[in-house]
């Protein structure tokens, strides 16, 4: 075992009487090497296909991320057709022939769960992903916390909140997440796999949640953070200006024809400024998650985030 998990460990016991201990393990800022330089753009197979019934292949997502002027493609792991060796070495030489990085696997768990059998399948699902990642050579993987379990109230994307299960607490469920972040992180480190911990809304709707769960585990060098920049409750840009300086890559959302669940107006320009200020030299992944036909918002989008981000 580790050092960094031992603090961890501890950390994750304490959180729930003294937050204040977390302020050992923060991790440096980033420093841009360059005065300015350029930001990366690459588009998520997630904006081509919202969980539809028929999944858009992502062979054609980087065909069209080729074509449109991308930097790279974020792959969606349930997106996959399958997770055979010859159909991840496709998609790796297909992006490769093109030119594009893969640098990005987006996957889904559940840590936010009483259940202790259900966490460690959570973990076994992460640590496979991990080897897919290592196959395909993405040296990034998105992480959730989680949610409670039961049904999502009317106002959930308004205030993120979600009652917990009866005879439990959030702390509960911070320790859940750290534990099992923990362990994956071990694996992790040995692949040389990142593990980007995403606002997703779930336990990671607070950002103070979220924060005090990087902080634990901030140690691990595979440890990192992804900010969405839908995933906000209330006011983004103050929350955005606070956890950028931590952040290692953006999911950045669109939302043309109006968003398939909400629909946010988004300044660009801002969150840009915002990204420079704090010296911000990672990948943006584009998210388009309205109604429209991805085929026209995808280059739409693509045109509005290289003007806001052009240096």
């Amino acid at each position: 075992r580790r050092n960094w998990l031992k603090n961890a460990a501890v950390i994750g016991a304490a959180s729930v009487v003294a937050p204040s201990l977390l302020a050992n393990t923060k991790m440096e800022p980033i420093k841009a090497m360059v005065p300015y330089q350029p930001i990366r753009l690459i588009v998520s197979t997630y904006s081509y296909w919202h969980f539809d019934k028929v999944k858009y292949p992502i062979e054609k997502v980087i065909e069209n991320a080729a074509r449109i002027g991308f930097d790279g493609v974020e792959i969606l792991h349930r997106q996959m057709e399958n997770e055979t060796v010859p159909y991840m070495n496709k998609l790796k030489r297909m992006a490769f022939d093109r030119g594009l990085a893969l640098p990005f696997l987006s996957i889904h768990q559940n840590f936010v769960e009483p259940d202790a059998s259900k966490r460690k399948q959570d973990v076994q699902h992460t640590l496979n992903c991990i080897k897919l990642a290592t196959q395909m050579g993405v040296p990034a993987i998105r992480m959730n916390t989680g949610s409670w379990a039961g049904d999502t109230p009317p106002d959930y994307y308004k205030t993120g909140i979600k009652k917990p299960v009866s005879g439990y607490t959030d702390q509960d469920a911070i320790k859940w997440v750290i534990d099992g972040m923990g362990e994956c992180l071990i694996e992790a480190e040995k692949a040389g796999v990142t593990l980007c911990l995403e606002n997703h809304w779930g336990l990671s709707s607070n950002i103070d949640y979220l924060e005090e769960i990087y902080n634990a585990l901030a140690s691990s060098s595979a440890m990192a953070l992804n900010l969405d920049t839908g995933n906000f409750v209330g006011d983004p840009y103050p929350q955005l200006e606070r956890l950028m300086p931590l952040a290692n890559i953006i999911q950045a959302k669109t939302y043309y024809g109006g968003g398939e669940v909400y629909d946010l107006s988004l300044d660009y320009n801002r969150i840009a400024k915002i990204m420079r200020n704090a010296n911000f030299t990672g990948y943006v992944s584009l998210e388009m998650e309205g109604k429209e036909d991805a085929e026209t918002a995808v280059p739409k989008s693509y045109d509005l985030l290289r003007k806001a981000f052009s240096i």
